[in-house]
């Protein structure tokens, strides 16, 4: 039993400091993927949409702890009985997510890792038996320190995590596994190769054989049944390849300008997905970079998912001197970490994207 939980403690460890480390490095990122989980359609509990950046760092920064504090031995009943509490509530989000299909990805490991929901639950359950391992054999799990190195490596993981949230919140995450990333190039994100795999889907026809509804499964072809057809119900079997970036447009006027913009060698691209969210100090910088950039020969647009009227409100209020486009709020939050925020494209191909803390910073 011993060696069980001492396997049992090092894994469940290490994979909480991981999916923990993968999330505090993008909070802002989580706290979306809460709203998700908050919103009406899956757990009707928005009034805690206001306090998903707040809860998206603590439980981060408490994942990452947690798993310090278990591999060091730090006080052993809390740290199990936190973990089993966590990994309880876990257990459920992703069941109820996967069972009756809210949410297609359960944000355990950010952008780095995508898991579908019954993936997500399969890994909780894992963990959950691990952690009840460690929970039955609490008694052999000790420090590997002395008391006062023990105390202090705890300290430090927690104050640590909490600087490293903070600092990438003020900035941008230090680690960018989006589609958007510095040297991706966003044409090759969004075409898919002809080789690439195709969906599969199941059909499944209900048709009335001699006063009896009788069901005939196909991959998509009508069957041959002498009888009356009643209905067909399709299940997708495998979704086959999913480009990186889907749903980004650059739209005036209803039309897609994208491949017009994508076309641009010097692009810079000013990000605030929603104006009354948008924070005053940044909208104060951006001026001085967006005039610093056209005085450089760059073609400078803004992307917004609020509306064109009070997209050009802000234009007019602060003197900028180029126009906003409508695109989708979630792309413009997945693009940059940053309201506002700005990218930086050269043929399509991201050069630079900043947090408005950063505009000063920014290169031209």
């Amino acid at each position: 039993m011993k060696y069980i939980v001492q396997l049992s403690r090092i894994f469940t460890g290490i994979l909480f400091i991981i999916s923990g480390f993968i999330k505090l490095n993008d909070p802002l990122g989580f706290s979306y993927k809460l709203e998700e989980y908050f919103s009406a359609d899956v757990l009707n509990m928005e009034f805690l949409i206001p306090f998903a950046l707040g809860i998206s760092v603590i439980v981060v920064v408490f994942e990452v702890v947690l798993g310090v504090f278990l591999l060091i031995g730090y006080k052993p009943k809390f740290t199990v009985w936190s973990l089993l509490l966590m990994i309880v509530f876990f257990t459920f989000l992703t069941f109820y997510s996967a069972y009756f299909d809210k949410v297609k990805d359960c944000g355990c490991f950010g952008d780095a890792l995508k898991l579908t929901p019954w993936e997500s639950f399969t890994k909780d359950l894992i963990l959950l038996v691990l952690i009840l391992i460690l929970f039955v054999g609490i008694k052999h799990i000790k420090p590997i320190f002395t008391k006062l190195p023990t105390t202090i490596i705890a300290l430090l993981s927690f104050i640590v995590s909490l600087w490293f949230g903070y600092h990438v919140l003020m900035h941008l995450p230090s680690i960018d596994f989006r589609a958007y990333a510095i040297g991706k190039n966003i044409q090759e994100q969004i075409i898919t190769p002809e080789d690439a795999p195709k969906p599969v889907s199941e059909y499944t026809w209900t048709f009335n054989v001699n006063g009896e509804n009788q069901e005939f499964i196909t991959n998509g072809s009508y069957p041959k049944v002498d009888g009356e057809y009643v209905s067909v119900e399709t299940k997708v079997i495998d979704e086959g390849y999913i480009p990186p970036i889907q749903d980004f447009t650059i739209e005036v006027d209803g039309e897609n300008q994208l491949d017009y913009f994508l076309g641009i060698d010097k692009l810079l691209i000013i990000t605030i997905y929603a104006k009354e969210k948008t924070e005053a100090q940044g909208v104060a910088e951006i001026k001085a970079l967006t005039d610093r950039a056209i005085a450089k020969g760059y073609t400078v647009i803004g992307i917004s998912a609020s509306s064109s009227d009070d997209m050009a409100q802000l234009a007019k209020e602060n003197d900028l001197k180029f126009n906003f486009y409508a695109t989708d709020e979630k792309v413009v939050k997945t693009i940059v970490r940053s309201n506002p925020g700005v990218i930086i494209l050269n043929k399509g191909t991201v050069v630079n994207k900043a947090h408005w803390n950063d505009f000063e910073d920014v290169e031209l």
